[in-house]
């Protein structure tokens, strides 16, 4: 099998969240020709049209990043029942100028946990509607509400045995998706 390359961006800048956590288990769940890497998103300028024309070094390192990368899997917290902040600016950078959109066409998983009952189901909601929605990804269908608990994860930093067989699946999932769309 050819290698394929998966960013993986973590819609929190808290080095200590969760979701950083959970994001690096599920890359214990791909197969072995699979990298990854973690695009950084917490030092991007904030978003407006006057930097377009000189786009800072980070901007441009950020969208070469989601260039290159064969599919994008992105674990997310919930802020205030939406994506955060810092999550949406990364995505408005990639997808501008619209003929330079890096997430046109790419494969796209989305994800997240909250100690909520919902799993940070809003936030990848609005992300899965920004994505595939409006900015042409190809995004996996079905759902991965993650509430974090205590035995989410194990003490190496693995899926626990409650929600394994589940994350999984939807990793499996996306990876046959990639596969596909790779040829």
């Amino acid at each position: 099998m050819s290698s394929v390359h998966l960013a993986i961006v973590v819609g929190s800048n808290n080095r200590e969240s969760i979701n950083r956590k959970l994001a690096q288990a599920l890359a214990k769940l791909l197969p072995a020709h699979f990298s990854v890497s973690y695009p950084q998103i917490d030092d991007l300028p904030m978003y407006h049209q006057e930097l377009e024309a000189e786009r800072p070094a980070n901007v441009n390192r950020f969208t070469d990043e989601i260039r290159a990368a064969d599919a994008v899997l992105i674990v997310t917290p919930e802020h205030n029942r939406s994506l955060p902040a810092v999550l949406k600016n990364a995505i408005d950078w990639g997808s501008k100028p619209m003929d330079k959109n890096v997430w046109r066409d790419k494969p796209v998983a989305i994800t997240g946990a909250s100690p909520g009952a919902m799993g940070a189901a809003l936030a990848q909601q609005h992300v899965r509607q920004i994505l595939g929605g409006v900015l042409g990804s190809v995004v996996l269908g079905g759902e991965a509400y993650i509430q974090f608990s205590p035995d989410l994860l194990t003490s190496e930093g693995e899926i626990g045995p409650r929600s394994r067989d589940f994350l999984q699946n939807y990793m499996d999932r996306f990876v046959t998706l990639v596969e596909k769309l790779k040829g």
